[in-house]
């Protein structure tokens, strides 16, 4: 029910103030149009005003160039530059862009869910699965004390966490669907999300990953001086979130971390982390990249080798088996439309209606109020709408490196920003919906609050490594 209402807010916050900027603003007299079938990058005249009529600031950079944008509002002086004509920017798609969008995120994932769903049933069948969750049982038995001894579900998460923290999220959403799925067979209401689905859910929501390289990538292709400076606060924010996801619904779970078993396999972990920190800190961006090119792609295939190998060892119908899983993965691929469909036109609904742009200023307003440092509230909006999109995160990110610099402040923020969490609502719809949950019961809470404890970690992080 919350996720219900969540969604419902959503839809009527939007709507609302989309009708008090037609009421009051004239620039908007199109807001309804781009809700619906508005495209994201639209440019929309609102418009055509003398150049002495604008501000000092904005006469000045039209001085220097006849095409100026501020605010995600564009300015265009005619030749002779008296007359500017003024232009209103879209930031994505209306709902019926946004609908067809959802379609074709999961059509592109049915060759990658049929590609890995195929060897997981052949590593199910091989014995992989169940090898795999008696290594992990100990440390996930205490996590997830609902699952039992040795059970497949086990080693599904594993390979999800694995994946994950490689930043393979092409191989973390089959391995985590097919985890969804095991921990379903187990949960004795089935439209109701259990503890160890919660569990599960949260700790693969806060994004723990090695190396971000699409944002170092990023950062490069911008010409920041140093592209891997943001590598280690990313990495001290997402594992901070991780830990405060597993601390959360650990609480609400009455679940005891201090058990021995999970100190020593966190702190395990943490150390092979710093160790690993340690290590390619030392490496330039290049080296970096390579680094990570060969552990996650040779990881994948290791992986297919591992259970063709075992495959073979037992003597089983091996592409017989392939063809099983990859049924399973198509089936699940399209499963999820409705529910995708259904969050991505309340995020697009709450992008177009400008939502986050009466968020941002009521922050630095409060922040100008409060005598703070506002610089961070210019990297912010990353962090906002990262819960929603992950590609629209991205894109504000880029803004907001091209618009203050690779090398500014909110620049190196927003990256960190951008490295720290996961997609909240999407992960939520995608993974709930394949497995037909819908009551997610405190699970939304629990990630926004992780993604909060992100958020408030990176913004810290910034503070201490870039001033």
């Amino acid at each position: 029910m919350a996720l219900s209402r969540i969604w419902a807010s959503f839809i009527l916050v939007a709507i609302l103030v989309a009708s008090i900027k037609f009421l009051f603003f004239p620039n908007y007299q199109d807001i309804y149009n781009d809700m619906v079938v508005g495209s994201g990058g639209d440019t929309v005249q609102i418009a055509t005003k003398p150049i002495g009529n604008l501000s000092p600031e904005i006469q000045k950079n039209l001085a220097l160039s006849s095409d100026y944008k501020a605010d995600r509002i564009q300015y265009k002086a005619d030749a002779k530059k008296k007359e500017v004509a003024v232009y209103r920017i879209q930031e994505t798609d209306g709902v019926i862009g946004t609908s067809n969008t959802a379609v074709k995120i999961c059509i592109g994932l049915i060759g990658i869910m049929t590609l890995f769903m195929g060897f997981m049933s052949i590593a199910e069948k091989a014995g992989g699965i169940n090898l795999l969750s008696r290594l992990i049982q100990p440390f996930f038995s205490k996590l997830f004390p609902e699952i039992p001894k040795n059970h497949p579900a086990f080693g599904h998460m594993m390979l999800n966490f694995s994946a994950n923290l490689l930043g393979l999220d092409n191989a973390a959403t089959p391995f985590g669907l097919k985890a969804m799925d095991s921990l379903q067979t187990l949960n004795p209401s089935k439209d109701e999300a259990s503890n160890s689905q919660i569990m599960f859910l949260c700790l693969h929501a806060s994004g723990l990953t090695l190396i971000p390289v699409s944002i170092i990538a990023i950062r490069a292709s911008l010409n920041a001086s140093n592209p891997t400076d943001i590598f280690l606060p990313c990495m001290i924010a997402t594992f901070t979130a991780t830990i405060a996801s597993m601390t959360i619904v650990s609480i609400k779970q009455k679940i005891n971390l201090f058990q021995p078993i999970i100190l020593a396999y966190v702190g395990g972990i943490s150390a092979i982390i710093a160790l690993l920190v340690v290590y390619l800190v030392q490496l330039s961006r290049g080296e970096l990249e390579v680094f990570s090119k060969v552990l996650s792609n040779g990881m994948i295939l290791f992986i297919f080798l591992a259970i063709i190998l075992g495959a073979i060892y037992k003597k089983i119908d091996i592409f017989g088996s392939f063809i099983e899983g990859a049924k399973e993965g198509f089936n699940v691929s399209v499963k999820i439309i409705p529910y995708l469909v259904g969050m991505l036109i309340a995020i697009s609904l709450l992008r177009t209606s400008g939502v986050f742009d009466v968020l941002i200023d009521g922050m630095k307003w409060l922040a100008i109020t409060l005598n703070m440092d506002t610089r961070f509230v210019d990297g912010l909006p990353t962090a906002l709408i990262k819960p929603l999109s992950g590609s629209g995160a991205r894109g504000m990110m880029v803004d907001t490196m091209t618009t203050f610099g690779a090398d500014s402040f909110a620049g190196k923020l927003s990256g960190v920003l951008q490295g720290s969490s996961d997609t909240t609502f999407y992960v939520i719809a995608v993974y709930f919906g394949a497995v037909g949950i819908k009551n997610t019961r405190y699970t939304v809470g629990a990630m926004l609050m992780a993604d909060l404890v992100g958020i408030i970690t990176a913004v810290t992080l910034a503070y201490l490594f870039f001033g």
